[in-house]
């Protein structure tokens, strides 16, 4: 046992899920890939990190097994996946990826019902459930490969030590994590997503990331 929570990554065979999969298994994390079938997360499972303690199953049995889970799917899909795994998360850390982007204008602001993403995460499993918003500013892309990203990592979460829990893991994928106070906060590091996609386009360049100045780097 390496006293490491196993991870479960709902929409893990995504750009953005499989990319953090690779990099924690890297790191010596278990981690559990969940798509909406068993066979294609077992299927994507030794592509995503060959040799190491990754597995494949379906998103309510990846929610059961992860000690924390990841949520990392698209806006359209949301809450029907939050619906699915929310029997299996009570008392978890879950890490809200999502951003309320609506194709083809994914360059705009969304602002849903509930304000934020997350927020909806939150009321939709219900309280026992501790919904941490991080990893949406941070390009996909350049989270598969190994190389260190030029990015920092905005933590929003209502409980202090469950920001700093995730913040561990943010840093274990080789990225600096920023407490950026109560999960209310996180419509602001969704909606600059939509902003970062615009300016990706304009300056032609494959994944603009956000940097928080004055701090200690270390």
């Amino acid at each position: 046992m390496s006293g490491k929570p196993t991870i479960a990554i709902v929409g893990g065979t995504g750009a953005l899920g499989s990319g953090l999969a690779r990099r924690w298994a890297a790191a010596g994390y278990e981690i559990v890939i969940g798509s909406r079938t068993a066979d294609k997360a077992k299927a994507a499972a030794p592509r995503i990190a060959s040799g190491a303690a990754v597995c494949g199953a379906n998103n309510a049995a990846a929610a059961q097994a992860g000690d924390v889970v990841l949520l990392a799917v698209p806006w359209a899909s949301h809450a029907e996946i939050l619906d699915e795994i929310k029997p299996h998360v009570a008392g978890k850390i879950v890490i809200d990826a999502t951003v309320p982007l609506v194709p083809p204008k994914v360059a705009r602001v969304q602002v849903p019902v509930e304000t934020s993403a997350a927020l909806a995460a939150q009321k939709r499993l219900g309280e026992t459930a501790r919904v941490v918003a991080a990893f949406h500013n941070v390009a996909a892309s350049k989270l598969q490969t190994g190389e260190e990203i030029d990015c920092d990592v905005l933590v929003f979460g209502d409980a202090p030590d469950d920001r700093a829990a995730v913040i561990a893991l943010v840093e274990a994928a080789g990225l600096r994590g920023i407490h950026a106070g109560p999960l209310v906060n996180a419509v602001a590091a969704e909606a600059l997503t939509a902003v970062l996609i615009g300016i990706n386009r304009h300056y032609k360049v494959p994944g603009a990331g956000i940097r928080i100045t004055g701090l200690d780097k270390g």
